[in-house]
């Protein structure tokens, strides 16, 4: 969990097997965007696709979150984003996205110091 202004920022994740669930919110806790990463082992490529909620701006977010996490744990990852802040600014917006970007990187770094994810079995 992380203070952003007015926001706190949530990132959750879930083993599933030997893939991932991560939930990143904030505010007023929704779906605006869920992500799909997948790790291709023959080209050592990690490739994800988005599906956005009509009206929401996570799909950044939860796009390149969800390739990061595959590219690090060499698995599939599913990444659901859902921040909402009333009357919130770009300046906010700014400060929001990065510091979810930064919690992001935290958690490979994490699951790559304890090995929490196994990798491909």
């Amino acid at each position: 969990m992380r203070k952003v202004g007015r926001i706190e920022i949530i990132l959750e994740a879930k083993k599933i097997g030997n893939d991932c669930l991560l939930t990143l919110t904030g505010g007023r806790e929704h779906v605006g965007a869920v992500g799909i990463g997948h790790f291709d082992e023959k080209s050592q490529r990690a490739s994800s696709s988005v599906v956005t909620m009509p009206g929401h701006r996570e799909e950044q977010l939860a796009l390149q979150g969800a390739r990061q996490v595959s590219r690090a744990t060499k698995n599939t990852t599913v990444f659901v984003a859902g921040i909402h802040q009333e009357n919130i600014g770009p300046e906010e917006i700014k400060d929001v996205v990065s510091a979810a970007e930064e919690m992001i990187a935290d958690f490979i770094t994490f699951c790559e110091k304890t090995d929490l994810i196994g990798r491909n079995g």
